[in-house]
């Protein structure tokens, strides 16, 4: 679809970007504004500033009512994946009873709800990429409560939309790739896990393609908001170290080697066809979409 479309699909849309000081919250409520609509961006009440807490209803839908809104995208998680182990409640009500809250708001005004959701849902012992149907299996507490977050949206909202992403970085927020940027900076080997695989995403793609979804009105469902291609946490460590022009050697080591409290998905590839079926065309290949973010992510 043409930029010129777009703008005329979201040309005075009221959208709505919960979670807006996030990582992909951030490049969100960028993307919408930039494609014509009027954007609100709320993240949590911090200090007495004003925000939503999604965990509360009523306030949440006295919000969402207030801002007669077309589009509400929920980018607020509960994200801590070791931490959720231990806490699965509380992550539970972010991610599950708080996307229900949200659904259930945005259904009331009639605003088309998009939730983020992640890799994490399946179980990562697959041989070829995740079909948007695939059989969801969590094997951990944080995939636990996204998949019940996505069960919940689909039964409180009939127009809803359902992105999955994975590996994400962006220029806002902590994310794999400033880690090893910060680390290769005082150290000449570092140790990356070369036996999971997925697709290292850019959350300005993420947030273009829920931009184009929603101008093509894109009818109801899941689609998977990743980078094409696949490559192991090495090979990505090895393509930040290429983008910084460091000597810095990465060496490969198993998942084993790092005593992770949550389990990882061995195999976090997703499929695209539900996108390609409606005529979105997916994110690009990993490697390229790297090569044009690295600039603004690392900071050169």
């Amino acid at each position: 679809m043409s930029s010129v479309r777009v703008l005329d699909v979201l040309d005075a849309q009221r959208w709505l970007v919960i979670g807006s000081a996030g990582m992909l919250g951030q490049d969100m409520v960028a993307a919408a504004a930039t494609a014509g609509a009027q954007v609100t961006g709320l993240d949590r009440p911090v200090g007495g500033e004003p925000g939503i807490d999604i965990t509360n209803y009523a306030g949440t839908a006295a919000l969402i009512v207030d801002g007669h809104y077309d589009v509400v995208v929920n980018c607020a998680a509960w994200t801590a994946v070791d931490a959720a182990e231990d806490a699965e409640g509380p992550a539970f009500t972010v991610n599950a009873i708080g996307a229900a809250h949200v659904a259930r708001a945005a259904a009331t005004v009639g605003a088309r709800v998009v939730q983020i959701s992640t890799d994490y849902v399946f179980a990562g012992d697959a041989t070829e990429p995740y079909a948007e149907d695939a059989v969801i299996a969590p094997e951990g507490a944080y995939g636990r409560t996204k998949a019940a977050g996505e069960w919940a949206v689909k039964a409180n909202s009939a127009d809803h939309l359902i992105v999955r992403s994975a590996w994400c970085y962006g220029a806002g927020g902590t994310n794999f790739p400033k880690t090893m940027a910060r680390l290769a900076a005082s150290r000449d080997v570092l140790t990356v896990v070369d036996d999971q695989q997925g697709q290292p995403t850019w959350t300005v793609d993420i947030a273009d393609l829920i931009v184009r979804l929603v101008a093509a009105q894109a009818p109801a469902g899941t689609y998977h908001g990743t980078s094409q291609g696949a490559v192991t946490w090495h090979g990505f460590a090895q393509a930040v170290m290429e983008a910084l022009g460091s000597d810095t050697r990465v060496d490969p080591v198993s998942s084993e080697a790092f005593a992770a409290k949550a389990p990882r998905p061995a195999y976090s590839v997703l499929g695209h066809d539900a996108l390609r079926a409606i005529g979105v065309e997916p994110i690009g290949q990993w490697d390229q979409r790297w090569a044009q973010a690295a600039p603004s992510v690392l900071g050169l």
